[in-house]
């Protein structure tokens, strides 16, 4: 069984214009949200070999939330950064074929919910920010690379309240 938890930045702060995007740190809703939902899905058994992030600023800060509710470190990956579907999938791809079972992604839209829409076979049509979608396949580590091509055995997507 392999799973993937594809996770949205929390909400970021656009108080300061001049500010360079990729720079954008979370607003006061955001810092509150991103350990909720870190302690919501570890609550659900979610125990994940590798933590893969955007270098944003936005996304490493909740991916860290997210790190430190699983005692692990972050792979801060820049080509994460408004990434495309395909190129989060195969920064999936990749992570599961170093031998990871269980992956939890942390990017921005409009990547994110393409690749949660792909994945769910077109049932997540949002990924609202700090939204967690889940994923799990009866596949071995060996086959991350055909997730896309295959029906999760489960799916679920949480939003913050």
């Amino acid at each position: 069984m392999i799973r993937l938890a594809l996770v949205r930045h929390a909400k970021s702060d656009w108080s300061s214009p001049g500010l360079a995007d990729h720079d954008r740190p979370l607003n006061e809703r955001g810092e509150r949200d991103a350990p909720v939902m870190a302690a919501r899905l570890a609550g659900e058994g979610f125990a994940p070999d590798v933590i893969v992030s955007s270098t944003a600023l936005r996304a490493r800060t909740t991916a860290q939330a997210f790190a430190d509710e699983f005692g692990m470190p972050v792979d801060l990956q820049r080509r994460l950064y408004a990434a495309s579907g395909s190129t989060l999938l195969t920064a999936v791809s990749d992570a599961g074929a170093a031998g990871s079972a269980s992956v939890i992604l942390v990017a921005h839209n409009p990547g994110i919910t393409d690749l949660a829409y792909a994945l769910s076979q077109e049932r997540i049509q949002r990924m609202p920010t700090c939204a967690i979608a889940r994923f799990a396949w009866d596949l071995g580590t060996q086959e991350w690379s055909a997730i896309d091509s295959v029906e999760p055995v489960e799916w679920s997507l949480d939003v913050p309240r």
